[in-house]
């Protein structure tokens, strides 16, 4: 994981660093307080940066490359793209653009989050809850739907900021993986997209049968240490995501994802009796297995052996 600080008044270095940093862009305006502060947090697939211009800017920018939403804390920006002119303030998250296509705005000491990630993943979080599209998934409207989703987005974000994307070492490429597809997932529920079409439901209920479920549950079982999602038991189990849910629903009352998470749990719990708790740490065997928040792995993990799993770590002592 990279990060990286920027600190500056000068308009031309801060013009030079976010052309280098995002896409070659044209900052508009002199004005008196030209104090930038931005910090950048990066890995594979997956930008998160924490921005504070202390006035007004307008820019004229190139594609990105990849999808980003903006999350407003203070301030606002005014989106022009295309001919629009929509404004965003505290509390809002938007889409600023497609990957493929340029963007013009304006901010006006404004404080916000941008989270980046790669176009690829959308794809595989159309998956969720849905036939799988036909053909490459892609964002239809910047706004969220409705005051819940913008809530919803807005948490996620935050959450990968503060969570996922933070502390002294780098996280598990599981966690980042997982939160990734999160991120995506939720952006797909609170924008407009082509992804959001009515499923086939007879089919999906044909295919949810016994072996269906036993497909499913093997694979599960032999790759909970991979970064798998709804779409990848759904393929191994060679139906659609809705038929694999259909079948856990049916035949062992829990979901895909809730066995996916017993299933690390258990690895959880294993690692946790044979762990020296000299040389290693809940935090490090929760990462281990995609649990990047401790305070929800702890919890989960009391209701379903009934102690915490410092308990278990220090057992032997």
């Amino acid at each position: 994981m990279e990060t990286e600080r920027f600190d500056s008044s000068s308009l031309a270095e801060t013009e030079e660093f976010l052309s280098r940093a995002y896409t070659p862009m044209r900052i508009g305006g002199r004005p008196n307080d030209t104090q930038t502060r931005i910090a950048r947090t990066a890995t594979d697939g997956l930008i998160v940066d924490r921005l504070s211009f202390g006035y007004t800017m307008s820019y004229d920018a190139n594609p990105l490359g990849m999808y980003c939403l903006i999350t407003v804390h203070s301030g606002s920006m005014v989106d022009t793209t295309d001919g629009r002119h929509d404004i965003y303030g505290p509390g809002e998250s938007f889409l600023i653009a497609l990957p493929d296509r340029p963007y013009t705005g304006a901010l006006h000491s404004a404080r916000y989050t941008i989270t980046m990630f790669d176009p690829t993943v959308l794809d595989r979080a159309a998956a969720l809850g849905a036939r799988p599209p036909q053909g490459p998934v892609r964002f239809t409207g910047q706004r969220a739907h409705d005051a819940g989703a913008n809530r919803r987005l807005g948490s996620t974000v935050a959450f990968l900021r503060d969570h996922v994307m933070t502390g002294p070492s780098a996280p598990d490429p599981l966690v980042i993986t997982t939160a990734t597809q999160h991120l995506a997932a939720a952006a797909l529920t609170a924008f407009p997209s082509t992804a959001q079409q009515e499923p086939c439901h007879h089919i999906d209920s044909g295919d949810a049968h016994t072996e269906t479920l036993r497909r499913a549950r093997t694979f599960i079982e032999e790759n909970a240490h991979r970064a798998i999602g709804l779409s990848d038991i759904a393929a191994a189990a060679f139906v659609t995501p809705r038929a694999v849910q259909y079948a856990f629903r049916r035949h062992a009352d829990t979901t895909p994802l809730a066995f996916l998470r017993q299933v690390r749990l258990t690895h959880a719990h294993r690692d946790l009796q044979h762990a020296d708790p000299h040389t290693s740490s809940v935090t490090v065997i929760a990462s281990r297995w995609g649990f990047a928040h401790v305070g929800r792995f702890a919890a989960a993990y009391r209701r379903l052996y009934g102690v915490t799993p410092g308990a278990t770590l220090h057992a032997g002592d």
